[in-house]
C-alpha cells in the first residue's frame, strides 16, 4: 500500500480551496426537469470536465437526446491497476417552494447548524457535494503522487432526477468503453453520523395492476344484492389470500431463490438496530406486520415482499350510494431479494388471480414493470477492501447494509456492463435532498474526500 498520510494531508490542507470548486458548480442551477434550465445544465456538464482535464484525465462532453454525459478516463499506477467506474450526477431536482428556503438555493454557504457545520444549497448532497468528494480525492492523489492508484473511469449523468432516459442507450452504445472492474456509486448515505455504510444489495420490483370485471354496469345493490356478482369482494378476498397467517406470501413458487441472510450479518444488523418501536414509532405504529420471527431490518432489506399499494372500486365521493360496481381494480406491488425472477413472479400472481375468478366474470392485468434484486455477496473481495479502507477513517467501522428500494443504474451496470457496483456515500438522513434546505454536513464532505483516498488505495 501506499504511503497514505502525504496523501490525507493535502487533501486536508486544501479543503477551504475544494469548498471553493463545489460551491463553484452547486451556484449552476442545472435543474434537469424544467427546459429553462437546459442551457445551465450544460454549463455544468462542461465545468466539469473543465475540471478533470486539468486534473488529467481524458475528459469530454458526450451529446444525448437529453442533457449530456460527461466521461473522463484516467490511467492508474501501473498499466495492470484495477479498473474502476465511478458514477454520479450533476443534475439537480428544482427549488419550490421557493419561499420555504432560509437561504439562496443557489448561493452555497457555509453556516452553523445544531453544532454543526454544514453546507447548504440545493444538490449539495444530492449529488453535487457527493461526486465532488471523488473528484477532490483524485486531486489529493494526483498532486502528492502524480498518478492515481487505480484506473479510473468517470461517468457524471445529468439526467438521474428526470427519470434517466438517455442513460440505457447511451450505456449501450457505449458499453466498451465503460466497462470496469467494479463501479463506485455515490449516491447513498452513512448509517450514522460515525459510522460508514456500504449497502450492498438492493431489491427488486414487480408492479401489477389487476381490474376484476363483473355485471355489465353498476347495480343496485338492493335489487341485485346476494344475486349478482361484486368484483370488489372478489377483489379484497384474492388480496387478503396473498399472506398467510404468519405473513409469508402465498403464491406458488414465490421464495425460489431466495436465500437466508448469513447469521453473522443478522448479528450486525441487531447491533445497529433499535427496537421495533423505535423505527416504526416515527409513523405512529408499534407491531411489526411482516413475516414473523424476522427482524425489523431484515424484513425490509433481506427479505421478499407483497404490498397492496391502492384500491379502487364502487361509489367512493361524499355521502353513501347502494351500488355493487362493475369492476374494481388493485395495484400491487412486490419486492424481489436474492435469484427471484420478476417475470416468474408475475405468472405466478396472475395464475393465481385467474384462479380465484368466478366463470362468469373476467381479470385484466396490465403491467407496471419489473427488475431483479442487485446483490454483492457478502464475501465479496471488494466490499472487504472497501470496507477496511472505510472503517481506518471514520470513528465506528464501516457496516454492510441493505436498501429496501431500488437504484436503477446499479442494474444497468450488471446487466448491461457485468459489474458489480460499490455503493458508497456520505449523505445524512437529515440532509433534506429534494426538498427545501439541502445541506451536506462539512464532516461528510471532507471525510468523505478522505474516505475515496483509502477506498481506491485499498482497491489497488
Amino acid at each position: 500500500m501506499t504511503d497514505l498520510a502525504p496523501v490525507l494531508d493535502s487533501a486536508d490542507t486544501n479543503l477551504e480551496a475544494s469548498l471553493g470548486r463545489l460551491f463553484e458548480l452547486i451556484r449552476i442551477r442545472s435543474v434537469s426537469t424544467d427546459p429553462a434550465f437546459k442551457a445551465e445544465c450544460r454549463k455544468a456538464a462542461e465545468w466539469l470536465v473543465r475540471e478533470l482535464t486539468a486534473l488529467g484525465f481524458d475528459a469530454s462532453v458526450r451529446d444525448t437526446p437529453g442533457h449530456p454525459m460527461v466521461v473522463a478516463h484516467h490511467d492508474g499506477a501501473t498499466p495492470d491497476a484495477p479498473h474502476v467506474l465511478f458514477y454520479g450526477h450533476y443534475d439537480v431536482q428544482p427549488v419550490d417552494p421557493i419561499e420555504l428556503w432560509e437561504t439562496d438555493p443557489f448561493e452555497p454557504s457555509l453556516k452553523e447548524e445544531a453544532g454543526r457545520k454544514v453546507i447548504t444549497g440545493r444538490g449539495t448532497s444530492d449529488d453535487k457535494g457527493q461526486l465532488m468528494t471523488f473528484v477532490e480525492a483524485c486531486r489529493a492523489y494526483k498532486q502528492v503522487n502524480g498518478n492515481l492508484p487505480c484506473r479510473v473511469t468517470i461517468l457524471f449523468e445529468g439526467e438521474e432526477e428526470s427519470g434517466s432516459p438517455s442513460l440505457k442507450p447511451f450505456l449501450t452504445a457505449n458499453a466498451e468503453e465503460l466497462k470496469a472492474d467494479c463501479a463506485l456509486v455515490c449516491d447513498t448515505g452513512m448509517w450514522d453520523r460515525e459510522t460508514p455504510a456500504i449497502s450492498s444489495s438492493l431489491r427488486g420490483l414487480v408492479g401489477e395492476e389487476v381490474t376484476v370485471i363483473a355485471a355489465s354496469r353498476d347495480l343496485h345493490s338492493g335489487m341485485y344484492g346476494g344475486a349478482a356478482a361484486n368484483p370488489i369482494r372478489i377483489l379484497t378476498s384474492i388480496l387478503a389470500g396473498l399472506h398467510d397467517e404468519t405473513g409469508r406470501v402465498t403464491l406458488p413458487g414465490f421464495y425460489d431463490g431466495v436465500e437466508e441472510t448469513p447469521d453473522d450479518v443478522k448479528a450486525s444488523w441487531a447491533r445497529l438496530a433499535g427496537n421495533d418501536k423505535d423505527f416504526l414509532g416515527d409513523v405512529g405504529l408499534s407491531l411489526p406486520s411482516g413475516e414473523k420471527g424476522r427482524s425489523i431490518l431484515e424484513l425490509i432489506w433481506a427479505r421478499p415482499t407483497a404490498e397492496i399499494n391502492g384500491i379502487v372500486g364502487g361509489y367512493t365521493g361524499e355521502g353513501f350510494k347502494t351500488v355493487i360496481a362493475a369492476k374494481a381494480s388493485a395495484k400491487i406491488s412486490f419486492r424481489l431479494v436474492g435469484q427471484q425472477d420478476p417475470a416468474a413472479i408475475r405468472e405466478s400472481f396472475r395464475a393465481y388471480v385467474q384462479s380465484k375468478i368466478p366463470a362468469d366474470c373476467k381479470v385484466e392485468f396490465h403491467e407496471h414493470g419489473g427488475s431483479p434484486a442487485i446483490h454483492l455477496p457478502y464475501d465479496s473481495a471488494l466490499l472487504q477492501k472497501a470496507k477496511e479502507g472505510l472503517s481506518r477513517e471514520w470513528p465506528k467501522p464501516a457496516v454492510v447494509i441493505g436498501m429496501g428500494g431500488s437504484i436503477p443504474i446499479v442494474g444497468d451496470f450488471q446487466k448491461m456492463l457485468g459489474m458489480e457496483s460499490l455503493l458508497i456515500g456520505y449523505a445524512q438522513s437529515d440532509d433534506r435532498i429534494h426538498s427545501p434546505n439541502e445541506k451536506y454536513d462539512l464532516v461528510s464532505y471532507h471525510k468523505g474526500i478522505r474516505s475515496w483516498i483509502r477506498v481506491l488505495d485499498a482497491l489497488a
